[in-house]
């Protein structure tokens, strides 16, 4: 199963929360806290965004995190690039070189466009959009099943 890791899914969510109010400055515990997640956590997520440059840090007593940029110029590729670096859904996807069976593998030019295509969902998101609520929106995917009848399709709703 393809999946985030649960500290690409918490930037996520430190940054969605930082999103409700972008002006304000916020301290780790006070993240750490609104978010419910442990403290030593936020602390090295804040810090990754910020080398980012997806997050603004100020020091001293009434220092904090903010975003760096309107969340509507924040896309979540950005986070998930932030937390977990450059975006390749194989590992020949991200540099050549990486695998043995590269030169004669014939599905990585698939890959590939597998990879681009969720890494171009993932920049068409961005933090405003996760701000919002999704309303209204549930995918719709048809799954083709092997069954008697060749034209049996399941419409899931997730």
């Amino acid at each position: 199963m393809f999946r985030l890791n649960k500290l690409s899914d918490y930037a996520t969510v430190v940054m969605t929360l930082l999103a409700t109010d972008p002006e304000r400055l916020c301290g780790a515990p006070e993240i750490s806290e609104r978010a419910r997640l442990e403290q030593p956590t936020v602390s090295k997520l804040l810090k990754l965004l910020a080398k980012a440059d997806l997050l603004d840090s100020v020091r001293g007593a009434h220092g904090g995190y903010r975003l760096s940029r309107a969340a509507q110029e924040i896309s979540v590729a950005d986070i998930l690039v932030a937390i977990e670096g450059p975006f390749a859904i194989t590992e020949c996807g991200m540099r050549p070189g990486q695998c043995s069976h590269e030169t004669h593998c014939q599905v990585r030019g698939n890959w590939r466009k597998i990879g681009f295509a969720i890494e171009t969902a993932l920049r068409a998101v961005t933090l405003a959009d996760m701000v919002a609520p999704a309303q209204g929106w549930t995918p719709k995917v048809t799954v083709e099943r092997a069954a008697p009848e060749p034209s049996a399709s399941m419409e899931l709703n997730t």
